[in-house]
C-alpha cells in the first residue's frame, strides 16, 4: 500500500522536491560547507567520556637514527569545553617522569604546563612557544590539543578517495587556526565521509611554506563508535626528520575526573 501511495505521487511533487534538495546543496557555500563538516565530525566522536592508552614515539632524524620514548596517555572529555589530557613519559630514564598537561579550550589560547622530574619544577608554557617540538618530535605543543570547532575557520574543496583509505571517499577541506600566534596558517585534512576519521593533514607554517604531513593508520573501534588511531606518522618535509606515534591497550570510561588534571599533582603521578 505505501509503495502505491509512493508511485501515484505527482511528478511535479516529486521534481519540486528534487529541486528543493538541488538548492539547498547549491546554496551552501564552501565556508559553510567545512563548518558543517567540522560540527558533525565533532558531534560523531562526542560522548567516549575518558580514555588511557599506551604511547610509543620513534624520533627519526635526516639520517634515520632513531631514538624512542614510551608514555602513557590520559584523556578526559569536557561537556563545556576542549578536551584535559596529560602525557605521562615511563622511559627512557632521562625523561621518565617527565610529564605534559594540556587543558584545550574552544576560545582563546589553550593552558599547557610541562613537569621536568630533574628540576622538580612544573613550568607553564607560554603561548609563544606552542609551535615548539614536543619532547624532541616533529609533533609540536599545538598540535596536543584537541581540535575544537572553534578553533579553526574552514572551508569545504572537494571529495576524493581517501590516502590509504582501501576505497573509502574523504571530504577535504582546508581550515586556518583562529589564534593568531599559532604556528600554522592553515591545514588541510582528508577526512573520511561515513566516521569522519582523519586519514592525513598538510600542514604550512607562518610563512604559508608546505611544513609537515600528518598520516593516520590502523583504526579500531570501541564502544562500538569511536574510532582511534593505532599508529600517527608525522613527517617534516623541511628538515626530513619524522616521527612515527603508535597507540595500544585503550581503555574508555576508566572513571578519571577532573581533579585528576592537576598542575600542581603532575610531580606524584605514577
Amino acid at each position: 500500500m505505501t509503495r502505491a501511495v509512493t508511485l501515484a505521487l505527482p511528478l511535479t511533487a516529486v521534481a519540486a522536491a528534487l529541486l528543493a534538495v538541488a538548492t539547498a546543496a547549491w546554496a551552501e557555500t564552501p565556508e559553510e560547507a567545512g563548518l558543517r563538516i567540522a560540527k558533525e565530525a565533532d558531534a560523531y566522536d562526542a560522548g567516549f567520556g575518558d580514555s588511557v592508552a599506551d604511547g610509543t614515539m620513534i624520533l627519526r632524524n635526516k639520517a634515520g637514527k632513531e631514538s624512542v620514548r614510551e608514555f602513557e596517555a590520559r584523556t578526559l572529555e569536557m561537556a563545556d569545553d576542549g578536551d584535559k589530557s596529560i602525557n605521562l613519559f615511563k622511559e627512557p630514564r632521562d625523561v621518565k617522569g617527565t610529564a605534559v598537561l594540556t587543558f584545550t579550550h574552544r576560545s582563546g589560547d589553550d593552558d599547557q604546563w610541562l613537569y621536568l622530574p630533574a628540576l622538580k619544577r612544573t613550568k607553564r608554557i607560554s603561548s609563544s612557544n606552542k609551535s615548539g617540538s614536543y619532547m624532541g618530535s616533529e609533533f609540536s605543543y599545538e598540535d596536543l590539543g584537541s581540535p575544537e570547532v572553534e578553533k579553526y575557520t574552514y572551508k569545504y574543496l572537494k571529495d576524493e578517495p581517501c590516502p590509504g583509505g582501501d576505497g573509502l571517499t574523504c571530504f577535504v577541506m582546508e581550515r586556518y587556526p583562529t589564534d593568531k600566534g599559532s604556528g600554522y596558517t592553515r591545514q588541510i585534512v582528508w577526512q573520511e565521509k561515513e566516521t569522519y576519521r582523519a586519514y592525513k593533514v598538510d600542514y604550512y607554517d607562518r610563512k604559508d611554506a608546505f611544513l609537515k604531513t600528518l598520516t593516520f593508520e590502523d583504526y579500531k573501534k570501541y564502544l562500538d563508535k569511536h574510532w582511534r588511531p593505532g599508529k600517527m606518522l608525522m613527517v617534516n618535509h623541511q628538515t626530513g626528520k619524522s616521527t612515527v606515534m603508535t597507540w595500544a591497550n585503550y581503555q574508555f570510561q576508566s572513571g578519571l575526573r577532573e581533579a585528576d588534571f592537576n598542575a600542581n599533582r603532575l610531580k606524584s603521578l605514577r
